[in-house]
């Protein structure tokens, strides 16, 4: 290729631009999480849809994406996929965007389902394409877990306007952001392309570790219960602060987008701190700080509601990128398999409980479906309380490749050394050893030999 055409072509994005293209496509993705909680009010008052009925709808969308997510987490441990982002990121928003077509309920339930398959194949392998990009960096981990976070926060806001245009059967709209964020993710893969041809894929084979199962299990199940306060509090926060603060619509607007937003923020302050402090210490700490945060959502009447929404926000987000990264070096080997779980999670499983809260809320009150969602952070500091800070899957990879490499440096030596001394072709014969008290003796140097003949001069006799 000529030096003009090599520089005619468009250059592949730098590590920060791949980050942020990531991150972008990353809230082409999560937005319609969002947008599945934000269209609970708009089905139970255009559809007349009870609170059971309408839990059923998240439900829908987040059973089938905990369950499928960690099997695409095994798929890309064995494969790269990274033509699986675009296509998923579509997948997702088409899901979505059908929901109010249908009056059906079985045909919402239907493609509500499908946007959750098209969430969980996503999410797997872009966690191990942005922790590639990233090189482990805790701050642009957090960028790109920002887009997702933003994502969630701009959801609400695109539901109403939509909804504002023809209510539910304006839903076809809603594929705008799938369209935009699989372009970009496009655009970003291939930056990703070039960083790996240059530096090698961080790849499960190539790392020199264990898989530390106890410590993930309990990282695990303190994301399940992070996961259902945060699913729960997303699908009912909206309606529970029109009956707590009034406001109508409104109200139930904003809170769900300080709930969102107010995560956004946390998600890159956890990063940053826990460059500072180390993220275990970090993610224990805000699951303390949610104890009271989301009694305070609970019990709290009247304005000061929104300034315990915002508490319960970033204790809930502050952990959310370093949960990837402490799965993905809990599991160095299952790299894959660790990021479909914690981040599966974190929107999946809630989604399981949320009916149970449905239920509570019509056969008490909503208030006191909420209330046990207080334990559960609780629970969860326990879970962590004896986590230890685990070795990075680059300083693993390092390691092993500074091993590798003095390994084969020291095969290369012993080599030579054997050529040396040994019976290789260029051997020479080994300098015999000299005993200690051996008398002093002249060192005899034999002739080198020579391909022409020795010509011998006679010695003259004696006289």
């Amino acid at each position: 290729m000529s030096r003009a055409e090599s520089e005619s072509r468009p250059r592949p994005p730098s590590r920060s631009g791949s980050v942020t293209l990531l991150s972008f496509g990353h809230a082409g993705v999560d937005i319609y999480q969002g947008a599945v909680a934000a269209l609970v009010p708009f089905f139970v008052s255009e559809r007349a849809y009870s609170y059971a009925a309408a839990s059923a709808v998240v439900l829908a969308a987040s059973l089938l994406s905990s369950v499928v997510q960690p099997l695409f987490g095994v798929l890309t441990d064995k494969w790269a996929m990274p033509w699986l982002l675009p296509v998923s990121t579509l997948a997702g928003g088409a899901g979505v965007a059908l929901a109010g077509v249908s009056g059906s309920y079985g045909v919402t339930l239907t493609v509500v389902a499908v946007s959750g398959i098209g969430v969980a194949a996503y999410h797997p392998e872009a966690a191990r394409v942005a922790r590639l990009v990233s090189g482990g960096s805790h701050s642009a981990m957090g960028w790109y877990s920002l887009g997702g976070n933003l994502g969630f926060a701009a959801a609400p806001f695109l539901v109403w306007g939509v909804m504002a245009v023809g209510g539910l059967r304006a839903s076809p709209l809603l594929i705008v952001p799938a369209l935009a964020g699989a372009a970009l993710t496009l655009a970003a893969l291939r930056g990703v392309k070039a960083r790996a041809t240059a530096t090698g894929s961080t790849r499960a084979g190539d790392v020199i570790g264990q898989d530390d199962w106890a410590s993930f299990l309990k990282l695990s199940g303190a994301v399940v219960c992070r996961s259902i306060v945060f699913v729960g509090l997303s699908a009912f926060i909206s309606l529970y602060v029109r009956q707590r603060a009034g406001g109508g619509d409104v109200s139930g607007t904003v809170a769900l987008v300080v709930l969102y937003l107010g995560g956004a923020v946390g998600t890159v302050a956890g990063g940053k701190l826990a460059t500072r402090y180390g993220r275990v210490p970090v993610v224990q700490w805000s699951y303390a700080l949610t104890v009271p945060a989301v009694a305070g959502v609970v019990l709290v009447p009247g304005p000061l509601l929104y300034g315990c929404i915002a508490l319960t926000s970033a204790g809930l987000y502050l952990p959310f990128s370093l949960h990837i990264t402490l799965g993905q070096d809990y599991l160095p080997r299952r790299v894959g398999t660790a990021s479909g779980v914690t981040l599966g999670l974190t929107v999946s499983i809630g989604g399981i409980a949320t009916p149970l809260i449905g239920a509570a809320a019509d056969a008490t009150s909503l208030q006191t479906a909420l209330a046990p969602l207080i334990a559960l952070p609780a629970l969860g500091w326990l879970l962590l309380r004896t986590l230890a800070e685990p070795t990075t899957l680059e300083t693993a990879t390092h390691d092993g490749a500074v091993n590798d490499q003095a390994t084969h440096a020291g095969s290369t030596h012993a080599g030579s050394t054997h050529d040396r001394t040994g019976t290789g072709p260029d051997a020479h014969p080994p300098t015999p050893a000299t005993p200690a008290n051996a008398p002093d003796t002249p060192t005899i140097t034999p002739a080198a030999p020579t391909d022409a003949p020795t010509k011998t001069t006679p010695r003259a006799p004696r006289k």
